[in-house]
């Protein structure tokens, strides 16, 4: 199983600047989170952020931040109670045809939730074990398929993070790293992407 482009949708988590200091190899795991932005960018990836509680832990990295679409302010440590999946996920269509609004309600089908347009969620953000995992969790039970970045994520000790990975690996999210998510996005060295991609991550 690859990741295809056309079928991502990039989150990246509280990357934030009262955070960051604190965090285990934080400013590496920023550098590539900043990467994945900017290949999401030249793919058409959409690609979205979150922040923890901002007015304490302040917002997220000015260059991360600039290539998001949105960034969620949120309280809870997942995203999804905070409206996430209403950025993933979208909007429920109304139904076309038929005569389905003469029927009495009892006998009109319920609107079903969309199937989301790009099921595959690239995600990685800090910290692993807190905000990271239970996002991800979640976004595994509202059946989307969560793909970790794990040299873009971070915890303020190893094995803390270390021990988010062994959990959302048992969960069913797919480990993977910066190059790997970049170079299954291309798919071929003749993408026109390709040149600009080698020179973000070499």
């Amino acid at each position: 199983m690859l990741l295809d482009a056309d079928e991502s949708q990039l989150v990246l988590v509280d990357y934030q600047t009262r955070l960051m200091p604190a965090i285990h190899e934080g400013a590496a795991a920023l550098a590539n989170a900043v990467r994945l932005a900017q290949i999401a960018q030249m793919l058409d990836v959409p690609v979205w952020g979150t922040e923890q509680n901002p007015s304490r832990l302040g917002p997220n990295d000015a260059a991360l931040r600039a290539l998001c679409r949105k960034t969620l302010d949120k309280m809870h440590f997942s995203a999804v109670p905070d409206g996430l999946v209403d950025y993933l996920r979208p909007p429920v269509k109304p139904q076309q045809g038929g005569n389905a609004r003469s029927l009495p309600k009892h006998l009109q089908k319920p609107a079903q939730p969309a199937a989301p347009e790009r099921p595959s969620i690239v995600i990685a953000g800090c910290e692993a074990h807190v905000c990271l995992l239970q996002t991800a969790l979640e976004l595994l039970a509202e059946e989307f398929e969560v793909w970790v970045v794990t040299d873009a994520c971070s915890s303020r000790t190893e094995r803390n993070r270390d021990a988010a990975f062994d959990r959302l690996a048992g969960a069913g999210a797919e480990l993977v790293t910066t190059e790997m998510v970049a170079f299954e996005w291309l798919g071929s060295c003749e993408h026109p992407a390709f040149k600009d991609m080698l020179a973000l991550v070499k």
